[in-house]
């Protein structure tokens, strides 16, 4: 049965979005009489999570009263003590959660430590699905320790992204690029290939102006380090641009780039290429959640090939360029069989008002 109570829970912890990474968006309501007496969400920035400041906004009131939270209480110490302490110590009486946490450190340890200590729980399973698409990335990344990784494309309808020869403007419109942006506000790195950025000079940043937990992490793969220092990637970076380059690049590019705050990180793969997955395994060990890639054919293709996609959101706009030499949203040597076809499941439609749409979908496994 839908609660009104959880559906407060989870709108507050959209309100973390962006602003929560490493950790999971959080939020948390106490009700006592039927009535709310406590509210919060997490922000990285604050320390305290959703649990401890709706406990702080209550007081008194927390005394025998239901705790609706978005995912299960923590119960180890890390930044701030257990969550299921501190309920337990305030009296609640019961706990409602939409989730079970991923976090093999947590998972089921805080229901336990509730109902050990006399807590009631219950799990709001008709949320569950809310609250894991609310932290998709966070929910991937403790499963397999890499980030969740979202192929983003802008293309016309007959699948193309870029012209043969004069490419200024933009295929989508302004309403579709806002809604690439927030896409941007809850990635925690970003990455394109060096072609984009001698083609387009693009910075790569959030421009939502929103509240950020970490800067977005900008990485161009360059094997052999083209990349120009006066780019606005690089000009621009503050300890948040990754090069992926290979061992053939001339070590005086990269000490050039390196002074100007770039790291270098050497991936060697096959061809004299950068190996994609071995930067994704990478940016897994910067505990980077989430990692969206927007770049050309080539790249695209190349992440595919390596099954490091784990879902795409493809933007189409109402045009078609037609042609051969107009560039497919994924280039490369393609599959040779119609069976051997890269197959997605879960496709959902996005309409953006008047006349375009977005696809999103998950790589079958």
């Amino acid at each position: 049965m839908k609660s009104p109570f959880m559906d407060e829970a989870l709108a507050l912890a959209r309100q973390g979005l962006g602003r929560t990474s490493p950790n999971p968006a959080v939020g948390a309501v106490l009700v006592r009489d039927g009535a709310i007496v406590g509210r919060g969400f997490h922000v990285y920035s604050v320390t305290k999570h959703a649990e401890i400041l709706a406990l702080e906004q209550a007081g008194a009131g927390a005394r025998g009263s239901t705790l609706y939270v978005t995912l299960e209480p923590c119960s180890h110490h890390g930044r701030t003590g257990p969550c299921a302490d501190a309920l337990i110590a305030a009296g609640v009486a019961r706990v409602v959660a939409a989730m079970e946490d991923p976090n093999p450190r947590v998972s089921s340890q805080g229901f336990g430590r509730l109902r050990e200590a006399g807590v009631v729980v219950d799990m709001a399973s008709e949320y569950g699905q809310d609250a894991s698409d609310l932290n998709e990335a966070f929910i991937h990344s403790m499963r397999t320790g890499l980030p969740l990784v979202t192929l983003k494309a802008a293309v016309t309808l007959d699948g193309k992204i870029s012209a043969p020869e004069d490419n200024s403007g933009w295929i989508t419109s302004e309403r579709a690029r806002a809604h690439v942006q927030g896409m941007r506000h809850v990635s925690d790195a970003i990455l394109t290939g060096v072609g984009t950025v001698l083609a387009d000079d693009p910075l790569l940043t959030d421009r939502t102006g929103l509240e950020r937990s970490r800067p977005l992490l900008r990485i161009v793969l360059d094997s052999t380090l083209r990349i120009p220092v006066t780019s606005k990637i690089v000009v621009s970076a503050k300890d948040d641009v990754l090069v992926v380059t290979t061992s053939a690049a001339a070590p005086d590019r990269k000490r050039a780039l390196e002074r100007l705050g770039v790291e270098i990180l050497v991936c060697d793969g096959a061809d004299g290429r950068t190996d994609v997955r071995q930067v994704v395994e990478h940016v897994g060990v910067k505990q980077c959640r989430s990692l969206m890639i927007e770049s050309g054919s080539k790249v695209n293709w190349a992440a595919l090939d390596a099954r490091v996609v784990d879902k795409i959101f493809f933007y189409y706009a109402p045009k078609i360029l037609g042609g051969i030499q107009s560039l497919p949203v994924v280039g490369g040597v393609g599959r040779k069989r119609r069976r051997d076809a890269i197959r997605f499941h879960g496709i959902k439609l996005h309409p953006i008002p008047p006349d375009e749409f977005a696809v999103e979908g998950y790589l079958v496994s």
